[in-house]
């Protein structure tokens, strides 16, 4: 990792402010639930970083890492079960652990996952509705350029993008991506989407990815003048071109080290994109151009929509908690990373990882 002498100190004291619980704080006017809603958690298997993609029939299709194996799950019952996984394929020093794993996307003709190793360089696997998953090649077209494994990928249509965090030319961290018009199967050549005129990106954050149509979204933790925030980079005709970056939210954090913590992002049925992210010890979501709203404390946040009603993750005093969208949160459990996914019109379904085990649970709105 590339980091300065910083690093250390404000990291630790990063974790420590998010571990930090405000007692009789109340955020967003919500209730708060100890108990678990009907139906149990699953434990799927040994693993580390899950990903999840909701196909169009419902279907829940997950990734995640075990040694240097990549390993799938899928639900067919809307959540309510996840099947035995099986190996995807191996890729000698797979990167899934400390916020870095493989990532899956849903495309019309069947599913997508990116990969990375240690040595930086990224892999796409693909699997047709009734075949066999197979390696389809390398995403980034310089070598050994992914070194920091940050990637992400997203899908509409037989239309994937991917993003990563790349070294190439100066050492010093950009965004680059790479589009596929035929489900992942080919990759575009690599494109530079952002550099940050201040020498580089924020080294180890990840990033989130969003696509409805041809209007493509890009979330990263940006470092200008000092301050870790987090900014939005919007595409009109699928990654052709990029306007500007835009920072989210109207404070900033300033940070003299990288907070390891991305956040999500989800593109709503009036095509506006919405996004949650940590600053400091809280969580907060916001609209882009608007003022962003505090909805908890805590780190590792992510999130989905079902009915245009957004539902929130993260991670506080080391259990995993939702926010629904009538303003209920939910405990459940100890774990970190988690990661949502809608199942069906009235419920979705967490993701996430304890102790080197991947959970799952279907919750209701």
């Amino acid at each position: 990792m590339h980091l300065n002498n910083g690093f250390r100190l404000d990291f630790v004291k990063s974790y420590i402010m998010g571990a930090i619980c405000l007692t009789g704080m109340n955020f967003v006017n919500s209730t708060y639930s100890n108990e678990f809603e009907a139906g149990s958690k699953q434990n799927i298997g040994i693993g580390q970083m899950p990903n999840v993609a909701t196909d169009s029939n419902g279907n829940i299709h997950l990734v995640f890492g075990k040694g240097d194996s990549i390993m799938y799950s899928s639900s067919t019952d809307k959540g309510i079960s996840f099947s035995r996984p099986e190996l995807v394929s191996t890729l000698p020093e797979l990167a899934a652990s400390h916020m870095r794993g493989p990532q899956i996307a849903s495309t019309e003709n069947g599913l997508t996952i990116i990969a990375c190793n240690m040595e930086g360089d990224i892999y796409s696997f693909n699997k047709s509705l009734h075949n066999q998953w197979s390696k389809s090649g390398r995403v980034n077209d310089v070598d050994t350029v992914a070194k920091e494994n940050f990637i992400a990928i997203t899908a509409d249509g037989d239309n994937a993008f991917a993003v990563w965090l790349d070294l190439r030319g100066d050492h010093h961290n950009k965004i680059y991506g790479s589009r596929s018009t035929d489900g992942g199967k080919t990759w575009s050549t690599n494109r530079l989407i952002y550099a940050s005129p201040d020498g580089t990106v924020c080294e180890c954050c990840k990033l989130s990815l969003a696509v409805r149509g041809k209007d493509l979204y890009v979330m990263f933790r940006n470092w200008l003048k000092g301050n870790r925030d987090l900014y939005l980079l919007h595409s009109a005709d699928l990654g052709n071109s990029f306007g500007s970056a835009q920072k989210l939210g109207v404070d900033s954090w300033e940070l003299n080290g990288c907070p390891m913590d991305g956040g999500g992002l989800w593109i709503n049925s009036n095509n506006v994109p919405q996004t949650v992210w940590r600053r400091r010890d809280k969580v907060y979501a916001c609209t882009p151009g608007q003022t962003e709203r505090i909805i908890g404390e805590g780190n590792s946040c992510t999130m989905t929509s079902v009915n245009a009603k957004n539902i929130y993750a993260w991670v506080q005093n080391g259990t995993v908690t939702i926010l629904k969208p009538d303003g209920q949160k939910l405990v459940l459990g100890n774990g970190f990373m988690p990661v949502l996914a809608p199942s069906d019109d009235h419920s979705f379904v967490c993701v996430w990882e304890n102790d080197k085990q991947i959970m799952a649970k279907k919750i209701s709105l």
